[in-house]
């Protein structure tokens, strides 16, 4: 077996392509590094990353020991149980009270019209007016629910008053009453 030295170089085929050789050898580091990322942009590299025309944002408290954490959560989207029964409370009662809304303006636009509505206009819309009254209720008693368990996981300082549904159904019954 002949003694092969590895310290000198063997004669192999350069696999090198042309962008390799013009590599980092003889250059600082900064340099070659800047070079890099502006080939990436002419290639288009970065275009349609995350949060591409955004600002940075840099809030740092230097004072918080969590803040790496906090940080990962709150760019992920992350958010404490509390916070998130509270977006669910709010999206729940801006559904609600839009639908309502929408059958509120649907009555007006029945009443204002030129031609009186229909019997089976009347009909439909009184039977809807029901229905509403009924769902109305049931949302907002399931909204109530949300809200006690809000409140009972929470300090007093993030609590939420409960909703009073009878009087609040009565409200959507006076506003929207039935078209006879």
């Amino acid at each position: 077996m002949d003694f092969v030295d590895w310290r000198k170089r063997m004669d192999k085929p350069s696999t090198e392509t042309e962008e390799n050789k013009q590599s980092y050898r003889g250059r600082r580091m900064g340099d070659y590094v800047e070079e890099q990322i502006r080939s990436a942009q002419a290639r288009g590299d970065f275009d349609n990353l995350k949060g591409m025309g955004k600002p940075l944002e840099l809030e740092l408290k230097p004072d918080d020991d969590n803040r790496m954490a906090y940080g990962l959560l709150k760019n992920n989207g992350y958010v404490p149980f509390e916070i998130e029964l509270q977006r669910q409370i709010d999206r729940a009662l801006e559904r609600t009270n839009a639908r309502v809304a929408l059958l509120i303006t649907r009555r007006k636009k029945l009443s204002h019209r030129r031609i009186a509505p229909f019997e089976s206009e009347k009909r439909s819309f009184n039977a809807s007016v029901e229905k509403a009254a009924i769902q109305y209720d049931e949302e907002l008693r399931q909204i109530n629910s949300k809200i006690l368990t809000l409140n009972l996981s929470t300090p007093s300082a993030m609590h939420r008053p409960i909703l009073k549904v009878g009087e609040l159904v009565e409200a959507f019954r006076e506003a929207c009453p039935h078209i006879t």
